[in-house]
């Protein structure tokens, strides 16, 4: 951590009844003083929407780190951890965004995105530079949030819902936490593995066992993050891997490191913690 004193600020807000279906979760960050350093934005269901309030978000992209920066970004679902680079300053609104969300607010299916990050305005035009300004203007998370309500809403139901087997598929692995075998899911919709594998990678980017280990993965970072922290093996058993070993081999693969490392990286805040700030609400 830098020197000096230090801004630590978050604010959630509960998205309403219409904009529920498409943001799972919508947090406000504000952290200054801090030592510079990266991020891990970790595989999940959701797709991500990060709009920066100060400054642009840099993204290092690829094998060579490719830096990109945006001051809305939209990034799809992935098996594999995303760097966010920061100075040690970093303000922003970030959207969790469910599948259907991807559907109904950009027109598209998740899989269009798959694991790219995008600037919002490819998705949304002119909109997201609305959206970007409006946000730079206001002077509340109350008033912010209301801005990211009023203009996402705008674009609502520009695509319906996939077909009802995928769908179905999806829910049925969300609500195991990725635990269903994939053969019985097949069974389930009455498709081969092979054409449910097909037909879902399509709509979500990822194939069901790409998914499935998303889940189980997400399903562990959320049990390690608990207080009085169960031990590994517990984690392990109660998520659906096999042993430690078989969690511990994902999460360098999902993250790029053993959930020990990742516990004990020094990261800003907000990584983890997403408490409403007192009066905000």
């Amino acid at each position: 951590m830098g020197s000096g004193a230090t801004v630590e600020q978050t604010a959630r807000v509960r998205p309403s009844v219409r904009l529920a279906p498409s943001v799972a979760r919508c947090v406000g960050y504000r952290y200054e003083g801090f030592a510079p350093g990266t991020h891990r934005g970790l595989p999940s269901r959701h797709l991500t929407v990060i709009l920066g309030l100060d400054a642009p978000t840099r993204t290092l992209v690829g094998a060579d780190r490719t830096p990109t920066a945006f001051m809305a970004l939209v990034g799809g679902m992935h098996t594999w951890p995303v760097t966010i680079a920061h100075d040690g300053d970093l303000a922003g609104i970030q959207l969790d965004l469910t599948p259907e969300g991807a559907r109904s607010l950009f027109g598209l299916p998740a899989g269009a995105i798959g694991g790219a990050v995008l600037s919002l305005d490819d998705l949304i035009g002119p909109r997201a530079a609305e959206l970007v300004e409006r946000l730079t203007e206001a002077g509340t998370w109350r008033a912010r949030f209301a801005v990211v309500e009023d203009v996402l809403s705008r674009g609502i139901g520009r695509l319906p819902g996939p077909a009802p087997e995928i769908a179905y598929a999806w829910r049925r692995l969300a609500e195991t936490d990725g635990t269903v075998r994939i053969a019985d899911l097949a069974r389930e919709v009455g498709w081969s593995r092979r054409h449910l594998g097909e037909r879902f990678a399509a709509e979500y980017g990822l194939r069901p066992k790409e998914a499935a280990r998303v889940m189980r993965f997400e399903r562990s970072k959320q049990l390690l993050q608990r207080p009085g922290r169960p031990p590994l093996a517990d984690v392990a058993a109660a998520c659906g891997y096999y042993d430690q070993a078989h969690l511990a081999r994902d999460w360098n693969d999902l993250a790029g490191c053993p959930p020990s490392a990742w516990l004990a990286e020094e990261e800003l805040p907000f990584v983890q913690g997403d408490e409403d700030a007192p009066g905000e609400r």
